[in-house]
């Protein structure tokens, strides 16, 4: 192998930079969420475009949950049959105060007759006044009569109306319960703004559409403020574990070719998420501040995201695949003279494309990417020995 046909590595100050590349997507920092109410367990029957825009009070998507349909009618029905319980017990207890106010009214004018009757008494036999007395008594004894059946009945009648009147209170606070939770299964934009579908929670990956179940406080449509945004990255395990919070990242953004961003890590979530249903192949989320900017990225866009897990300014920096192993010891071939020389070096920081030299290699050498033949090779240095054997 001639010496010109070798490719060689000129050694020169770089800065070191050990990174990953992993894909994400713009997502405000801030944003209006809109959820499928608490206690329901629906299906969506209307759902809005993903990226569309918006004005307050337009509807977003519709929900049906048969449970709770079922359940408010249900409850206008027994409303509507308190209610005619309640006017039937009031007629029903008008009619008795009404007939026992007649009898109330009967006794006293019988009692008026006794009265007038006993002045003729003063004409009349011992008997016949007699007669006249239990006739006043008696017409006394039911006018007390009466009168604690009139106080009974207007005690039952307060009892009964309230009893119901409270049930038809409970069902109505129940009903508008129940429509205020229907209403709720139609959901409208509360402001203006760019309308984004949430990611099913059921396919990694896509977007919930029409027919998908949604439950209890799931995001379904989210309306983001675009005045801070963050960056989204599904990392693998290798990439997630090697990551470490605020690490320097990179963003470049396939729909913005000319716009470059920079942020930091601010966030890892412990718990993976499977790459498809059934899959063992986990990622995960990691989330990136977006700090500076020539132009905020769109919501949704989809980021090449660089994460610099390691950064050392100015120093010997050469590619892996120059450096050989030898007899347990890492070194390189530097050429010298149209031949090369096997030197051992001192390895520092590395990635699995290049490594930090902290020794054995001074600015201005050159070294070949790949091993030379014996033929070519004249001499060894190690670490520590100044001592060149020439071969």
């Amino acid at each position: 192998m001639k010496e010109e046909n070798l490719s060689t590595y000129a050694i020169t100050a770089t800065n070191f930079e050990n990174t990953v590349v992993i894909d994400g997507v713009a997502e405000p920092v801030h944003s209006t969420t809109l959820v499928c109410p608490r206690n329901v367990d629906a299906i969506i029957t209307f759902l809005i475009d993903d990226g569309t825009v918006v004005n307050e009070g337009d509807v977003l998507c519709i929900l049906e949950d048969n449970n709770r349909k079922t359940e408010h009618d249900n409850l206008v029905i027994q409303l509507e049959t308190a209610e005619a319980e309640l006017s039937k017990v009031k007629a029903d207890l008008q009619m008795q105060y009404a007939l026992l106010e007649a009898q109330v009214k009967n006794n006293e004018a019988d009692t008026e007759i006794a009265h007038l009757d006993s002045l003729q008494l003063q004409f009349a036999t011992p008997t016949q006044r007699r007669i006249k007395d239990l006739e006043l008594e008696r017409a006394l004894i039911e006018k007390n009569k009466f009168e604690k059946k009139l106080e009974a009945l207007n005690v039952i009648n307060q009892s009964e109306v309230r009893k119901l009147e409270l049930n038809i209170q409970q069902l109505t606070n129940r009903l508008a319960s129940a429509k205020t939770i229907l209403d709720g299964l139609t959901l409208r934009a509360p402001r203006n703004g760019l309308a984004i579908v949430a990611n099913s929670r059921m396919m990694w990956g896509m977007k919930l559409k029409v027919g998908d179940n949604v439950w209890s406080n799931m995001p379904i449509v989210i309306i983001p403020e675009v005045s801070e945004m963050k960056v989204k990255m599904m990392a693998s395990e290798t990439d997630f574990r090697q990551i470490t919070e605020n690490d320097s990242v990179s963003f470049s953004f396939d729909a913005m070719p000319n716009n470059t961003a920079y942020g930091k890590i601010t966030k890892k979530l412990p718990v993976g998420q499977p790459y498809k249903e059934g899959s063992k192949v986990k990622f995960f989320e990691v989330e990136a501040s977006v700090d500076s900017a020539l132009q905020l990225p769109e919501s949704g866009l989809t980021a090449n995201c660089r994460v610099y897990l390691q950064q050392v300014p100015d120093t010997i920096v050469v590619p892996q695949i120059a450096i050989f192993d030898e007899d347990s010891l890492k070194v390189v071939y530097v050429r010298k003279n149209k031949k090369y020389e096997m030197r051992q070096i001192a390895t520092g920081l590395s990635s699995h494309k290049e490594s930090i030299v902290s020794g054995g290699l001074r600015h201005g050498e050159v070294i070949a990417l790949i091993k030379p033949p014996p033929s070519m090779i004249r001499g060894k240095t190690l670490l520590n020995d100044s001592t060149t054997t020439t071969q």
